[in-house]
């Protein structure tokens, strides 16, 4: 979805199940001037209301939090609040800026909450060309949603992540379980990046897509990855997912023919640009080989 192509109201990109065909995710970017103000009414979905560039307040109707945010999604991780489903919240930014709404329709109704940046685990994943950081605000086992699950991905200039290519999109006990994704893409300075889903069964999804700053990738089903930066640029992704699976987990199989990637880990070490920036750091994990539910594998 090209950027500009999903624009709708106050949103310059406005990804919900109805328009993406499934049931539970969603993802809109809202930009503020300075001084705006934007009210979410949030119905029977869950959100977390995420800086990209900018600061804002978000009222609800007990809570007040207050986001620093952050210059951009390049320069470091940002604190980000959860909206509770069955609320409205007002958002407004005196400086103005540029936000990410993360959105999954569930059934509990969790209380609003704020996040803190330096309380984000932040992760170094792969090795090598491989190599990536993965901010975990969201993930399946750091912050409790119902359904919602999201993390940021940012890959230095020629590398490549989301590899090897893998799939959620059938429920299959103990290994994979069914996740509605989209990624959200942006380059830093400018450019383009490459992201590729091909099919997991006759008929599937099937896309190697261009992407620059704005534009998304909806995934319903299929092998998805490598996302690739360009040389010279840090390409960052913002993934969104959510699915029907009584268990909030994110459980993820290897396309056959790649994941034999995993075993030259062990031998290189992470990119030394990395991390590019740090708010909690964990332990690098690059021979990781199969993921328990967690934030292992997809970025």
């Amino acid at each position: 979805m090209p950027s500009g192509s999903a624009a709708r109201g106050p949103y310059v990109l406005d990804i919900d199940p109805k328009m993406a065909g499934w049931d539970r995710s969603s993802l809109r970017i809202l930009e503020l001037e300075p001084g705006g103000v934007h009210t979410l009414v949030t119905g029977d979905c869950e959100w977390i209301v995420l800086p990209l560039t900018g600061g804002c307040t978000v009222h609800t109707a007990g809570d007040t939090f207050e986001l620093l945010g952050r210059e951009s999604v390049f320069s470091g991780v940002s604190d980000f609040a959860y909206v509770s489903r069955d609320d409205r919240a007002q958002i407004s930014s005196g400086a103005g800026g540029r936000f990410a709404l993360a959105g999954a329709k569930c059934e509990r109704r969790l209380p609003a909450r704020y996040g803190p940046a330096p309380e984000v685990p932040v992760e170094l994943r792969g090795s090598g060309t491989c190599s990536r950081q993965v901010n975990n605000f969201a993930a399946a086992d750091t912050f409790v949603c119902d359904r919602l699950i999201a993390v940021e991905v940012l890959t230095p200039g020629g590398n490549w992540s989301s590899y090897p290519p893998h799939k959620h999109d059938e429920h299959v006990p103990g290994e994979e379980c069914e996740l509605e994704e989209i990624y959200y893409f942006e380059v830093e300075g400018g450019g383009l990046g490459y992201h590729r889903v091909s099919p997991s069964h006759e008929g599937g999804t099937d896309v190697l897509a261009e992407v620059a700053d704005g534009d998304a990738v909806l995934i319903p089903d299929g092998w998805h990855g490598p996302s690739i930066a360009p040389p010279g640029r840090t390409l960052y992704y913002l993934n969104v997912m959510a699915g029907p699976g009584e268990e909030r987990a994110w459980l993820i199989r290897d396309h056959p023919d790649h994941g034999w990637i995993r075993d030259t880990w062990r031998h290189e070490p992470v990119d030394a640009r990395l991390p590019l920036y740090t708010a909690h750091p964990q332990t690098a994990r690059p021979d990781t080989a199969h993921p328990s539910p967690g934030p292992e594998v997809t970025g």
